[in-house]
């Protein structure tokens, strides 16, 4: 459990750092017989600070609760 708790606090910090993400796909914009057009059409996926700092701060419960030993 503590590995998972690392791991799960690791990618906290990386979605607080990095709050976008970008990808381009293709698109067609003409298709003729053998005349074929398309565009590189931007993606754009953002998310809040916040939601990295309550992974955290879930991973940090997790690392905190396999610490301790039950009897």
């Amino acid at each position: 459990m503590k590995t998972t708790g690392i791991v799960i606090i690791i990618i906290g910090i990386l979605l607080t750092i990095f709050t976008a993400f970008s990808f381009f796909t293709k698109e067609k914009v003409v298709d003729i017989g053998k005349l074929e057009i398309t565009r590189d059409k931007p993606h754009n996926i953002n998310w809040s600070p916040l939601i990295g700092i309550a992974v955290i701060g879930a991973g940090g419960i997790i690392l905190w609760r396999s610490g301790k030993r039950s009897l």
